[in-house]
């Protein structure tokens, strides 16, 4: 079973997450802070890390950026799922090091399937043998 942590501190948006990824077969963790985030996906790597970009402590950014450093050969896919939604955000999001970024609200019927296609499509436009 493939496991995703979900780092978001809104508990609605959370279970909403949490619903999607364990209907399509994933193991679920959660973390409310970019700190804990940080800290499980170092000490146990999941197969895919979800970060809102809001957080009490850092920013989902600084929780890209933290854990793209610390596993750097790592192909980890990590999918912002945010609110930030203004011109620029997504460029942002994805120059920070996240593979994927989708705007809140989301759809709990499609979201994996959307994320699957995208972090598919992140992985066929990297040259072989590049890190995310």
């Amino acid at each position: 079973m493939k496991q995703a942590l979900v780092i978001e501190d809104n508990r609605d948006n959370l279970g909403l997450i949490r619903f999607a990824l364990e209907r399509a077969g994933y193991r679920v963790e959660a973390a409310e802070t970019g700190a804990v985030g940080v800290s499980r996906a170092l000490e146990a790597p999941p197969d895919l890390v979800i970060v809102d970009i809001n957080l009490p402590d850092f920013d989902g950014y600084e929780v890209t950026r933290r854990i793209r450093q610390s596993l750097p050969d790592r192909d980890l896919p990590i999918v912002a799922i945010t609110s930030h939604a203004m011109l620029g955000d997504r460029e942002k999001t994805l120059a920070a090091g996240c593979t994927a970024y989708f705007e809140k609200p989301i759809d709990p019927i499609t979201i994996v399937e959307e994320m699957e296609r995208a972090i598919a499509r992140f992985r066929a436009a990297r040259p072989a043998g590049d890190a995310p």
